[in-house]
């Protein structure tokens, strides 16, 4: 069996350090084809400096600034976070504003997929019964509920996928009437409202709770799938009808069944691929994912822009440092004051809990490569492709425009999924260099690795592998086109996940940025 040839990556002709793409690293003494020397052992996904940097020099990756050099660097050394000096963030102040004249894609038309049309319009990739919690103290007789729904009443019905509680921290104990309150408020309405769940609407409520069912979901802001329910479909469990947990379980599967009976009734239909809401996000990343994995999706992300559909990127640390290049890319002015609102307004978040984007990076992605946030940014920004910025969201609204949207989130995994299932995503991509078994009971979650190895050792959990463009054996184009006509086959629910075979489900996480009380 032959030695692999040493793979040194670099992004941008301008810059002067490279990543070691072999699996296991590359020993000191190893020679690159452009000839240099490692002086050092460096390990897969880490940096080598291709020429002399001096103290306090640029180190530099994505033709961007990474960092500064903390003393000398010897071409061919392994440049690792201890070396470097992380820059100042981006002042918020005279950025690009809509400068940048996006490329003109041609419509990409004639795809379609099988979905499930809704009342409103949208389009739902699954038939998922959703049952809305008002607050936390109702969740264990939920969850209880729900099991016996699945034992007992899901096969009854086998056009219904699945049935899923909408479980979280909010709703009492709270400073419901902080400004802030609107963020989780919201959420969990629009939670609610995804296209998933086929516009039905059930809710359980303890009764005492803050957040009380009319205000959490007040007319007119939930359909109404049948004329002779006009009232929201709320199991109170303080009601005096019921004695004893088990009359409450009772209640709940009486509800239940109605709205079964309805969603049973529904089927797929052949609809454009203009009604797919995809959320991109990355977690576990590494320094593969900005040039394997994030830049497929971006391909991909422009497909879906030509064929009308809707697009959101999120994850406001992890595209901070590279505003000017998102604000350059805004369809207008409006646009690019919106994104840098969202900015201030996390910016101002963080200080108020004196950390700073610096916290960000975890172990897992310095051991990845990732030698601070800059360069995790400039990774994940990629993510979002080429085409123009024609909308942004603040969080847990929901999205009201076709196009590529940013769809402000914080950076964690979970949050920003519930966010964007929120916003009314109805499929979810989800790139991984570590590797995470996230998954999602709402939405199918497509896991995209960033490197053979991990697509090797997590074959049952990847859904694609975007190693084969760090080696050469396909493009970022292929990798570009395999995942979106992996998405149709899911959305029209010929293909399942992994994540959705094994039926992992991380619980959903909401924002709350206001008082506790």
């Amino acid at each position: 069996m032959s030695t692999p040839l040493p793979l040194a990556i670099t992004m941008h002709a301008a810059d002067n350090v490279a990543i070691i793409a072999n699996d296991g690293g590359l020993p000191a003494g190893t020679v690159l084809p452009s000839g240099l020397t490692l002086r050092d052992a460096v390990p897969q996904a880490h940096k080598v400096a291709l020429v002399d940097i001096p103290a306090g020099g640029v180190i530099r990756r994505y033709n961007v600034a990474i960092g500064y050099a903390q003393q000398p660097i010897a071409a061919g050394s392994w440049v690792h976070e201890k070396l470097l000096q992380m820059p100042e963030a981006r002042s918020l102040e005279g950025l690009p504003i809509a400068t940048v004249q996006p490329p003109v894609l041609e419509p990409l038309e004639g795809y379609t997929f099988e979905g499930y049309r809704n009342a409103d319009g949208s389009v739902g990739t699954r038939n998922i019964l959703a049952i809305t919690q008002t607050v936390q103290c109702v969740a264990g007789v939920t969850d209880f509920a729900v099991q016996r729904i699945k034992a007992e009443l899901l096969p009854k019905y086998p056009n219904v996928d699945d049935v899923v509680a909408l479980a979280h921290t909010y709703g009492c104990g709270v400073a419901i009437d902080a400004p802030d309150a609107v963020i989780p408020i919201r959420t969990v309405r629009n939670l609610s409202l995804n296209p998933n769940f086929g516009g039905e609407v059930m809710v359980v409520s303890l009764g005492c709770e803050k957040l009380q069912p009319e205000r959490l979901l007040p007319p007119g802001s939930f359909p109404i799938v049948d004329e002779r329910e006009q009232a929201l479909d709320v199991v109170c469990l303080q009601d005096d009808a019921h004695v004893g947990f088990m009359s409450m379980v009772d209640s709940i599967l009486r509800q239940a069944e109605q709205h079964l009976r309805r969603l049973n009734a529904r089927r797929r239909e052949t609809v454009p691929a203009s009604e797919l809401v995809v959320g991109v996000q990355c977690g576990g990343s590494d320094a593969f994912s900005g040039f394997t994995a994030n830049p497929a999706v971006g391909f991909c992300t422009d497909l879906l822009v030509r064929a009308g559909a809707s697009v959101m990127f999120s994850e406001v640390t992890e595209v901070r440092d590279g505003i000017d290049q998102l604000t350059s890319r805004a369809s207008s002015p409006e646009v690019a004051e919106a994104m840098i609102r969202e900015m201030a307004w996390y910016d101002n978040y963080l200080n108020k809990g004196r950390v700073d984007r610096s916290a960000n990076t975890t172990p897992g992605n310095k051991k990845g490569g990732l030698s601070n946030i800059v360069e995790k940014a400039m990774g994940s920004i990629v993510k979002s492709g080429s085409a123009p910025i024609t909308g942004v969201l603040s969080p847990g609204e929901k999205l009201q425009r076709k196009g590529l949207t940013y769809a402000a989130t914080p950076a964690s995994d979970f949050i920003c999924g519930t966010l964007q299932l929120a916003a009314g995503m109805n499929l979810h991509v989800f790139t991984t260099g570590r590797g995470t078994p996230y998954g999602l009971a709402e939405v199918p979650v497509i896991k995209v690795a960033t490197r053979h190895d991990l697509a090797r050792r997590w074959h049952d959990l990847m859904d694609i592998n975007a190693g084969t463009i760090a080696t050469g054996e396909k493009t970022i184009a292929d990798v570009g086109w395999e995942m979106f006509q992996f998405m149709l086959d899911v959305a029209s629910g010929r293909k399942k996940t992994w994540a959705e075979q094994w039926k992992l489900a991380n619980q959903l996480v909401l924002f709350n940025p206001a008082p506790v009380t």
